[in-house]
């Protein structure tokens, strides 16, 4: 039996290991029945005392479906143990698994600070909170042709534990199943340990809030909040997610807000709606609804529409007044002027002011030049189809489109720092 005691091997290793290396048995009773499906099964043992996560990853198949995965851990990952053939490079983690199936298993040091400050993922005698992502390294696999994963999460909790993700978990089982990928892997946010767990459906999406009882989570009053705007939102983008799951933490965890898919983080500390009438929450709901994937350069337009909108929930549900609302436009105004440029690889604080005052301003625009028969409304509902990144160029073809008519508020020379940027892309006008 050989083992992998890190990941960070600076040559070429094999091995050729059984099954009990990594503590796991193929049950043939687990093979689909479908000859064309085998299915994936991460079991996850966090140790709270050590603050490290083990998962194992058993792969169940008759015949050689899956041939090949190839993974790219990060420093925390450390033990990689396979059956089969494993390969580890500098470059990356390549297993090929038994033909009749097999497992591979690792370990996690879960903990990680976000820019130096707090955690944004973590693991302690109490509780843990982190991303599928964290723990189990994004893989691209090689099968046979039209071969498709049925992929399986479960979690072997300390006494008196319980875990809330984003999927509906049945007998400490969870499916996977993201029909338009033919492999499956977890992803979202996760928090575990003694938890405090609030659900309700919200005009058609399945919400839970949970995070530690010893920690003052807002479960209640984060759910009265997205029953005053979610219906709002669903006016807007007819097609949210399914499921919506907000995990919450205090310290040591990083004091602000992450999405991920159909989950999001929020720090305890933080309030449902700042003295300033903006929402971290709904900024990061925002952010789940539109799933905007942009060009480099153009974070500022997927931060901007998500700040936007998280103040138009609040106004069009009437959860804060019209004048309240253009006090919160005057503050993001102000620390607008603070920015020294908009197209940037990361959008700031001011840099986000500074677009939500450029996407209110095209809002305007398409209203006047259309009769209000549009608005950014219609811009966001076209560009939430698209099924590729997005740029300046994108986002003028659009609203120019809707507006039958170019557009003044996104005219180059009220972008500051994006002129540079903008000339070197293909399609992009500059008017």
């Amino acid at each position: 039996m050989n083992c992998i005691s890190s990941f960070k091997v600076r040559t070429s290793l094999l091995c050729l290991v059984c099954c009990a290396a990594c503590g796991a048995q193929v049950s043939e009773s687990l093979v689909p029945s479908d000859p064309l499906t085998y299915r994936l099964d991460y079991r996850v043992d966090p140790d709270p005392m050590t603050a490290v996560v083990t998962v194992t990853l058993t792969v169940s198949q008759n015949t050689a479906l899956l041939r090949e995965m190839k993974m790219r851990p990060d420093a925390r990952i450390s033990n990689l143990k396979a059956d089969g053939t494993l390969d580890i490079r500098d470059a990356g983690v390549r297993w090929l698994p038994p033909v009749t199936g097999g497992a591979m298993s690792w370990q996690v040091n879960v903990a990680h600070r976000r820019n130096g400050d707090g955690y944004d993922a973590w693991l302690g005698a109490d509780w843990g909170l982190f991303r599928a992502e964290d723990i189990i390294p994004r893989a691209a696999t090689r099968t046979l042709k039209n071969a498709r994963s049925e992929s399986w999460i479960t979690f072997r909790l300390p006494r008196g534990w319980a875990v809330v993700s984003q999927y509906f978990s049945r007998n400490g089982q969870s499916r996977i199943d993201i029909p338009e990928r033919r492999f499956d892997q977890p992803s979202g946010w996760i928090v575990l340990g003694d938890l405090g767990v609030r659900r309700e459906t919200i005009t058609g999406v399945r919400v839970a809030v949970a995070g530690p009882v010893s920690n003052s989570v807002r479960r209640m009053d984060t759910l009265a909040l997205l029953n005053w705007t979610l219906p709002e939102l669903a006016r807007l983008l007819p097609e949210l997610p399914s499921r919506l799951t907000i995990v919450s933490a205090g310290e040591p965890m990083w004091r602000g807000g992450l999405s991920a898919p159909q989950s999001l983080f929020i720090h305890a500390g933080r309030p449902l709606i700042s003295e300033n009438a903006t929402s971290t929450v709904l900024h990061e709901v925002m952010h789940l609804a539109l799933a905007l994937d942009t060009q480099d350069g153009y974070d500022w337009i997927a931060e901007g529409l998500a700040e936007y909108y998280s103040l138009q929930l609040l106004r069009r549900s009437g959860t804060i007044s019209e004048s309240r609302y253009a006090l919160a436009r005057a503050d993001l105004a102000d620390w607008a002027t603070t920015a020294s440029s908009l197209c940037r690889q990361s959008s700031s604080g001011a840099t986000t002011a500074l677009a939500v005052g450029i996407l209110a301003a095209l809002d305007e625009e398409i209203r006047e030049l259309t009769t209000s028969d549009a608005s950014l409304d219609s811009v966001v509902v076209d560009l939430v189809q698209l099924d590729e990144p997005i740029n300046l160029g994108t986002l003028t073809a659009i609203s120019e489109q809707i507006a039958a008519n170019k557009v003044d508020a996104l005219h180059i020379d009220k972008l500051p720092g994006c002129r540079t940027i903008a000339t070197g892309e293909q399609g992009t006008t500059s008017n």
